[in-house]
């Protein structure tokens, strides 16, 4: 099967690509390459790639595709506050170009990722996809925004399938520090404590990215009629964790961090998923991480790669603050395109 990956670049598509060329998928990579000089440790082996923003790509340029798994996109709140007009513009206005894009090519399956995000203020219960969604950022109303439209393009030869993501973890050539468990596995390597955010009584769903990478791997392969048309939670039930929880798993795992809370800060977002669905349709998937093997991995890879405090507070490895950059630099534009000055010249 030959497959489309975009945003192959990022901290889940690096990590994917991997997974997928070694279960012998024909893979090609879609990417800007917003992040180009955020390497972390040993780059992985490179994909062929277009170099195409996902706003500007043709559908003549994806006939040769079987299946789309669309990562591309402003990935986090604080990146869609950055710009809220260009987050739709890339966020649901781009998504809608590609799967339409895709469909006119004769793309048979289009994964889209979405986020666990779009429950909210979910309260203690499992969460499964039949339950209310109530979006409290730009950034999952977008997600949920492009649900709608993908479920409404679905037909006999074009399967959309939503892939609602929860939070990643562990190494990847293209880390994240903004992401909730490296932030704080780094901080502990890096600072010999952890300052948390909130009073840390949030919940949220926690999983390996490369385990979400081989769920990918398996909704690629699943026949149509499981999976056709729906949405899916990438969960593991017993993977559900408050963010104290994780901070204190952390502090156990590297000797002599120590913990702060700010505990007058508040984090509404607060959801706890059920992953039975994609349990039952994917019957050989099987999850290979917990939190605690993560933080090892995390504890390792920072510490070979000697992540300082320096590297832990930089925008290297956090993409809100290193897209702001780009723009205070003038690398981006307000759109965030590449202006006239970050282009390479020609050379003959």
């Amino acid at each position: 099967m030959r497959v489309l990956v975009t945003g192959h670049r990022g901290y889940v598509g690096s990590v994917l690509c991997r997974v997928l060329q070694n279960a012998n998928f024909d893979v090609v990579g879609l990417d800007v390459d917003l992040y180009g000089d955020c390497d972390f440790g040993r780059t992985q082996d490179a994909v062929p790639f277009f170099d195409i923003d996902i706003r500007d790509v043709e559908y003549t340029e994806l006939l040769s595709f079987d299946a789309i798994i669309h990562l591309a996109a402003l990935s986090d709140d604080p990146l869609a506050d950055i710009s809220p007009k260009h987050t739709q513009e890339i966020n649901i206005e781009g998504t809608n170009r590609l799967a339409e894009c895709a469909k006119r090519a004769g793309v048979e399956r289009f994964l889209f990722a979405s986020s666990c995000s779009v429950y909210g203020r979910g309260g203690n219960d499992l969460l499964t996809e039949e339950s209310p969604v109530a979006p409290l950022s730009r950034y999952a109303q977008s997600k949920l925004d492009c649900e709608n439209i993908l479920r409404r393009m679905s037909s006999t030869l074009f399967t959309p399938i939503s892939l609602r993501m929860p939070t990643c973890y562990g190494a990847s050539s293209r880390i994240r520090l903004d992401l909730v468990v490296n932030d704080f596995v780094g901080s502990a390597v890096a600072n010999r404590h952890i300052m948390m955010q909130s009073a840390g009584v949030a919940w949220r769903p926690m999983m390996h990215v490369e385990d979400v990478s081989r769920a990918y791997a398996g909704v690629l392969t699943a026949p149509t009629e499981r999976i056709a048309n729906q949405v899916f939670n990438i969960a593991d039930s017993e993977q559900n964790f408050r963010v104290i929880e994780i901070a204190d798993a952390v502090t156990e795992e590297i000797e002599q961090a120590t913990r702060m809370i700010a505990k007058d800060a508040i984090d509404e977002r607060s959801y706890r998923v059920d992953g039975a669905k994609l349990a039952k349709t994917l019957p050989n998937l099987q999850y290979r991480w917990n939190l605690v093997k993560g933080i090892r991995q995390l504890r390792s890879a920072m510490t070979s790669a000697g992540l300082t405090p320096g590297d832990w507070r930089s925008d290297r490895y956090r993409r809100a603050h290193r897209l702001r950059g780009r723009i205070e630099r003038n690398e981006l534009n307000a759109k965030l395109r590449p202006t006239a000055s970050s282009v390479p010249a020609l050379c003959y």
